[in-house]
């Protein structure tokens, strides 16, 4: 456990973007066990230091399976615990596992790695019981993580159970007593329904034991992991049930207005994302202590947090609920800097030190400036936004970034390199591209030469999709924010994870090589 956390400094760094999800494995998505270990020694091996992964929060059929949709903002996906790491602990054997595995596809299973998990986690937790004496010491440790998350666990666990008790409705189709919280009927439950609400508990212990062993895994390896914070909450959450005032809600629960974005030159009835919005006057009378919270309940196991939606901060677009689309709202003002200053208070650190990254993709108001520079915080450049029109006053080409930044050649929702060359940009752009660099351009060399441009440019800062690593299209990319199916399944193939390990040959045994020549990493005697 990183119980400070590993804050920003003046030195150039680098990193690769990988989701746990996008791990190979033999159990359906990438877990914590051996797949993240050896891409830890990749990272290393190629002079990175920093892991960027996205939400490693719960996710939900419902919404695709999408890590930036989930029933909590504290409570970790059971889909990543290691069967590896179960078998390790003695908690089930290895023809338990063995007996589960699933081809380790180039697309994740999440259907066939929730039985699997469900299946493993309920034979861990009865043989955990069946066995006090063989694992008294796990016992404490678990009751210790039960004291110390007791802010969140015990309302995620009921939420859970309550949830499944009620074929998965939403909270407030709950019967009234329970989507109320009444105090008495709560108790009532919790009684009949205790082994399944410690199982629950029992499994987020788990997740958070294996997190906490391999972010301790990387950080021998001189690997920071960053982790990804959506500014926003689903409705129907543990968050906005156990805490409805803290969100801008009607008298039945359901959100007064939502979140999104204004139209603009993509979209031209705006993004209406329907989350809920916050009550920041009530979360202002008590000193902010939710997203204080949530904060440092993140940065335990993560060095560094990317912030979604910065602006968000800020000021927000109020989308009224009846309202079908994002055309018909307005902007409203949000006590971000408030929060962000009770934060750095409350855990004794200067404005330069916040572990903070602000994702300030889009049209970004002078308000929003001010607010990451008074912070100090980095923003994110994208490169693949550099080329189209004028490059030369073009904010994402790597002359007008400012050191203060994290420069990507994309991100989670961008085409890869390799698919942006091919099909995603315009011909100008190629033409631009290729002019900037100095150098002929092909489908075989694009990901090597928008590495290259990253990693040469003055951004403290540079994050390589492992995608633009291996050369890999397309038909690779995380995520098409225009498409409702298809996302947040790609993985990485056994194989290509072989390949980027010490001893491999081509580009990534260069990468090393980069980052010393760009002052990323500095080998130690």
């Amino acid at each position: 456990m990183l119980s400070e956390g590993l804050y920003l400094s003046s030195s150039r760094r680098s990193g690769v973007l990988l989701h746990i999800s996008s791990l190979p494995g033999g159990w359906g998505v990438g877990d914590f066990g051996s797949g993240a270990r050896r891409f830890a020694d990749f990272l290393q091996g190629a002079g990175f230091t920093i892991w960027q992964v996205l939400p490693l929060t719960p996710v939900l059929p419902v919404f695709g399976n999408s890590p930036y949709s989930s029933p909590s903002a504290f409570a970790g996906n059971p889909l990543f615990i290691s069967p590896e790491g179960l078998c390790e602990e003695g908690l089930v054997s290895m023809n338990d596992i063995t007996a589960r595995v699933l081809p380790s596809a180039r697309e994740a299973d999440f259907a066939a790695a929730e039985l699997c998990r469900r299946g493993l986690l309920s034979l861990a937790w009865e043989n955990f019981n069946a066995q006090p004496e063989s694992f008294a010491e796990l016992r404490r440790d678990f009751e210790c993580f039960r004291t110390e998350e007791s802010r969140w666990l015990r309302d995620y666990a009921l939420f859970s159970v309550l949830k499944e008790k009620n074929g998965g409705r939403c909270w407030t189709e709950w019967p009234r007593e329970f989507s109320a919280r009444v105090t008495e009927a709560l108790a009532a439950f919790a009684a009949e329904n205790g082994d399944g609400i410690s199982f629950v508990e029992f499994t987020q212990f788990i997740f958070y034991r294996q997190l906490a062993a391999l972010a301790s895994y990387c950080a021998e390896r001189g690997v920071t992991l960053m982790g990804d914070l959506p500014i926003y909450v689903a409705w129907d959450s543990a968050d906005v049930w156990s805490a409805p005032a803290l969100f801008d809600l009607d008298t039945d629960g359901a959100p007064r207005c939502v979140a999104g974005v204004p139209p603009d030159y993509f979209s031209p009835t705006g993004q209406r994302w329907g989350n809920p919005l916050y009550n920041w006057e009530a979360m202002r009378a008590d000193g902010f202590a939710w997203w204080r919270g949530r904060l440092s309940h993140s940065l335990k196991y993560c060095g560094l947090m990317r912030v979604d939606h910065f602006r968000g901060l800020c000021a927000y677009w109020e989308i009224p609920a009846s309202e079908p689309t994002a055309q018909n709202g307005c902007w409203r003002p949000a006590l971000g800097r408030e929060m962000l200053e009770a934060f750095r208070a409350e855990r004794g650190l200067s404005a330069e030190e916040l572990p903070l990254i602000a994702e300030d993709l889009g049209i970004i108001t002078d308000d929003v400036r001010a607010l990451m520079e008074d912070f100090s915080l980095p923003g994110m450049k994208v490169l693949m936004f550099a080329f189209g029109g004028d490059v030369a006053d073009n904010p994402y080409a790597p002359h007008n970034i400012r050191p203060r930044s994290a420069v990507y050649t994309g991100t989670h929702d961008n085409d890869t390199a390799v698919g942006w060359w091919r099909g995603s940009s315009t011909v100008r752009e190629r033409i631009n591209f290729a002019a900037y660099a100095g150098q002929e351009v092909t489908r075989e060399n694009v990901n090597r030469v928008m590495a290259h441009m990253a990693l040469a440019s003055v951004a403290e800062i540079a994050v390589l999709p492992a995608q633009d690593i291996l050369g890999l299209d397309g038909s690779c990319r995380m995520n098409r924010p225009a498409e409702a199916a298809g996302n947040w399944g790609w993985r990485l193939l056994p194989a290509e994870l072989d390949s980027l390990l010490p001893g491999s040959h081509g580009f990534p045994e260069k990468l090393r090589s980069l980052n010393i020549l760009y002052g990323r990493f500095k080998e130690v005697n």
